[in-house]
This record gives C-alpha cells, structure tokens and sequence, in this order.
C-alpha cells in the first residue's frame, strides 16, 4: 500500500449504488483516524479489493453495509467516503 500514491477520486464507496459491484481504487488514509485506518485494513480493505454495497441505512447519513470478500461490514458515511472505487464491468 502507497500511502502517497493519488487516489482515483472519480466514486467513492458511499456513492456506489446498492448492488453494484466494484474494485478498491485507493484510499485516503490520511482522512482517517488511526484507528479508522487500522480496522480498514483489518478488514481487507486495500487497493484491488472486490467491495458491492449491499443497503444504506434509511436514516439520514447512518453506516451502509458492504460485502469484501465473504464478509459483510458496516461502515460510516464519512469513512466510506475515503474509499475511492472504480466499477467492475
């Protein structure tokens, strides 16, 4: 992981429509707090990682639940919003 590389800012995973699939771009590390960062990659979450948001909490701005790989996670908004993704085709 290249913590200075730039980060692909054309969608990020709180903007992936419910059901569709994409690949980590990058991710802004340096918005996120230690320990954000630190359950990210935890997680699984890293530049080439296969992600699909499954549902967004119908509440306001409330976490939205993501699959990586065979798990499903909640992730904040604001978090979500570090995470840039390119569409798979």
């Amino acid at each position: 992981m290249n913590v200075h590389a730039p980060v692909d800012t054309s969608l990020s995973l709180a903007a992936l429509p419910n059901g569709r699939q994409a690949t980590v771009a990058g991710i802004e590390w340096d918005r996120l707090s230690i320990p954000e960062g630190r359950r990210l990659r935890e997680l699984g979450f890293d530049e080439g990682v296969g992600v699909e948001v499954l549902h967004r909490a119908s509440i306001g701005k409330g976490p939205i639940a993501v699959r990586i790989g065979r798990m499903i996670v909640a992730l904040r908004r604001n978090v979500a919003a570090t995470i840039h993704v390119s569409l798979a085709a």
